[in-house]
């Protein structure tokens, strides 16, 4: 059985997902954070990075970084989430590490200027943050034009892993002004395991 590291609040969020899309059987060690830090030693003893996700597979392979075990995992156990060709596999990848280098960044800073900096929260640095987050919607909005899916005809880790980058962007007041992110983002936040998820995320 998969072992995975980490609570809902964290990136295993984006893990939690994909195990429930494929009904992979899974243990959830609810490791969090003490003062913003992995303090549980098990983190420690497999994660050279001490954060959140890992995970241990029943073969007793070990990985963390949260798109990577997607990719992992969908790569290992097949099913719809995986690509079926090289083509689809290199869009996988390539819209995994756009999120992570893209777009990531900026959703997080636009999401700390909006809900957790301290009060009064200032209308400009939540404008300045919600103006970085144009560019990137921007391609990925023209990414999705007549399309309903990131790297296929049907939905994939792809779109798992981008979609659980830009959790907080369910949020963003602005995100209408992307029609065809926002469609796609209704589409892939309201799927049942994704549903089941941000329940266990936002308790």
């Amino acid at each position: 059985m998969i072992k995975l590291y980490g609570i809902a609040q964290s990136r295993a969020v984006r893990n939690l997902w994909l195990l429930e899309e494929m009904g992979l059987p899974y243990e959830q060690v609810k490791v969090g954070f003490e003062n913003r830090k992995v303090t549980d030693p098990q983190v420690h003893a497999i994660n050279p990075n001490r954060k959140l996700p890992t995970i241990v597979d029943d073969d007793g392979t070990v990985l963390f970084e949260s798109l990577a075990i997607n990719l992992y995992l969908a790569d290992k156990y097949g099913g719809a989430l995986k690509w079926a060709n090289a083509a689809e596999a290199g869009h996988c990848y390539q819209w995994s590490l756009w999120a992570a280098n893209e777009i990531e960044l900026k959703s997080q800073n636009w999401g700390y200027a909006k809900f957790v900096a301290p009060e009064p929260r200032d209308p400009k640095a939540i404008a300045a943050a919600a103006a970085e987050l144009h560019e990137p919607l921007s391609i990925l909005d023209g990414a999705l034009t007549g399309k309903h899916y990131l790297a296929a005809d049907r939905f994939t880790v792809a779109d798992i892993n981008v979609a659980s980058v830009l959790y907080r962007l369910i949020f963003f007041e602005d995100l209408h002004k992307y029609s065809e992110v926002k469609a796609w983002m209704d589409r892939c936040w309201g799927r049942p395991a994704a549903q089941k998820c941000r329940k266990m995320r936002e308790s």
